[in-house]
């Protein structure tokens, strides 16, 4: 009997080989001006037999960098080298989706065009530091978003969706978890408005409605995914109810038949606090009737049962995959996992990234 994570499944026009996607993962191994590195066609197409590959996040505009040597594909340079990515993965007749991503309050005004504050639904800084070319520093309190500001940011989304077509990529993913801009519009503890886009549970989630109908302006709804982390604290996330505002946003989504949402799992322990879901996925297939991705924590096993209890259609592998580019083999064949090494997660060269062995049989 075929085992349901190895079977074949359709999304629109697309069909997947298996169930195994590869989750975005951010690497950090971009060159100067956020150009993808040369190593990343390779990196990208050793992991082919994924039934869907997620790139890491994308910033859509100079606007949305949060973090050190993380790639755009707004200039012709970067662009030159996600055409590179995309033949490599297609010549081995993988699908790969580009993940668009703003980090809104996430990031450090040095990391910006002209050193300006970076944007938020409201200016509340997350706690903690991220690292710069000055090293480690502490986040910053950014702007309030004006209504020019948010216009102007689902304009570059839009012009974001527009460039991954143009590069050859078979779909999108909407970054709307981890604390990043949409997440930050969603929750509750990081957005205070008290206009058209804030306050209740419906109008904190307006932004991302908005955002997913820009997208849809360029591709086809079955192009096009939505990762959320209804359970996330990281970033210094909160929301004061969290299984109101996100079922009320799936609730949304139903109207627009995408690809998938991608739900992502606890990271941590949220069981102690107030109306926080542990099992995101099951609790979550309530409100949502189109295809759900299972993300964070995921086993062979584990995956295989939200398959056939029908919580999940697909299951995405994050570090799993990362050290086994062969992991559907490896699934099919019970062979034994290589195991990630965390030191080399991000930043760095071909170590821990593109020299993860393949199985080979004894």
């Amino acid at each position: 009997m075929t085992m349901a994570l190895l079977s074949p499944f359709a999304i629109g026009e697309l069909t997947l080989k298996n169930r195994i996607v590869m989750a975005p993962m951010t690497r950090s191994r971009s060159i100067i001006d956020n150009i993808p590195n040369e190593l990343a066609s390779e990196y990208y197409s050793q992991r082919a037999s994924a039934g869907l590959i997620i790139t890491e996040g994308v910033q859509v505009a100079p606007e949305g960098i949060g973090y050190l040597w993380t790639p755009g594909n707004y200039t012709k340079e970067q662009q030159a080298e996600w055409i590179k990515i995309n033949d490599a993965v297609h010549k081995k007749d993988g699908l790969i989706f580009q993940q668009l991503w703003h980090t809104g309050r996430i990031g450090h005004s040095s990391l910006r065009p002209n050193n300006t504050l970076p944007l938020a639904p409201s200016a509340i800084a997350p706690e903690g530091k991220v690292y710069t070319s000055n090293g480690m520093v502490d986040y910053e309190t950014p702007a309030e978003m004006t209504n020019d500001d948010i216009k102007r940011t689902l304009n570059q989304f839009k012009i974001a969706a527009q460039n991954a077509k143009n590069t050859g990529f078979d779909g999108v993913d909407i970054h709307g978890a981890f604390g990043y801009i949409i997440d930050q519009f969603i929750e509750s503890g990081s957005n205070k408005r008290n206009d058209e886009y804030g306050g209740t549970p419906e109008k904190r989630i307006k932004f991302a409605i908005e955002l997913v109908e820009t997208v849809l302006e360029v591709w086809d709804s079955k192009r096009v995914g939505i990762k959320l982390s209804p359970s996330n604290v990281f970033n210094s996330m909160h929301d004061d109810n969290p299984k109101e505002t996100f079922s009320l946003l799936l609730n949304k989504l139903n109207e627009y038949d995408l690809a998938y949402v991608m739900l992502m799992e606890p990271q941590g322990d949220v069981s102690k606090l107030p109306n926080y879901v542990t099992n995101v996925a099951e609790y979550f297939r309530n409100f949502y009737k189109g295809n759900l991705i299972a993300n964070a924590g995921m086993t062979k096993e584990k995956a295989n049962e939200l398959i056939e209890k029908g919580t999940a259609q697909l299951v995405a592998f994050g570090s799993l995959f990362l050290a086994n580019p062969d992991l559907p083999k490896r699934f099919e064949l019970n062979a034994a996992l290589n195991q990630p090494n965390k030191k080399t997660f991000y930043g760095g060269g071909k170590e821990g990234y593109t020299d993860y062995p393949f199985y080979e049989k004894k």
